[in-house]
């Protein structure tokens, strides 16, 4: 069972670079999952996975005042253009025992803060092992975000913090500084392993 959210299906998304720019972004079909075999269950919320050792987080509610998405992402629906939530983008959680949560991001579009927040909510479980995945943290949209998460990220103490892929060269290099003893390094080949 692959679950996902039911706005994975929306169609005719994107990134509005400007007023005249539209940068469109490939859609994904139920048929296309089917023919290549994945049993996709839609879910908007959580669900437990890998006989409930494995927690999909689902839709990711939005509480702090300066995660705000993606403003400039949006979608056609019928000729009206509307600001689109990314709210299909998610995370997964499990606890590692003896150590805390760990929890992995796709792109983060509702927040790493509010994902982490989430999975604590979800789990009754308040310590952080592990945050690692894409911050989404990159160009202009998102670098003012830098400061607020980097300091929420201390605040919540996690054990290690993975940032990948969307979180950007800036942000990476201000936790690197900021969080030395938490930060790891994370690129294409590298194999880590946590021990409960």
């Amino acid at each position: 069972m692959h679950p996902l959210h039911p706005s994975a299906f929306r169609q005719n998304r994107y990134i509005k670079a400007d007023a005249a720019t539209h940068i469109g972004l490939p859609s994904l079909q139920r048929e296309m999952l089917a023919a290549a075999g994945v049993n996709a269950v839609e879910s908007a919320g959580p669900k437990m996975l890998l006989d409930s050792s494995l927690l999909f987080l689902g839709e990711i509610p939005r509480r702090t005042d300066f995660e705000k998405g993606f403003p400039r992402m949006c979608y056609d629906d019928n000729g009206r253009e509307k600001k689109d939530p990314i709210e299909d983008d998610t995370a997964i959680a499990f606890h590692l025992r003896g150590k805390g949560l760990a929890v992995i991001s796709g792109c983060a579009h509702s927040g790493i803060v509010n994902t982490l927040y989430y999975a604590r909510e979800l789990t009754g479980i308040d310590s952080i092992f592990l945050v690692m995945g894409g911050f989404h943290l990159t160009g202009k949209d998102f670098e003012p975000v830098i400061t607020p998460t980097i300091n929420a990220l201390k605040t919540l103490q996690p054990t290690y913090v993975v940032p990948t892929h969307c979180t950007g060269r800036k942000a990476t290099q201000r936790i690197e500084a900021e969080m030395p003893q938490q930060f790891l390094l994370n690129m294409s080949g590298t194999r880590m392993t946590f021990k409960a």
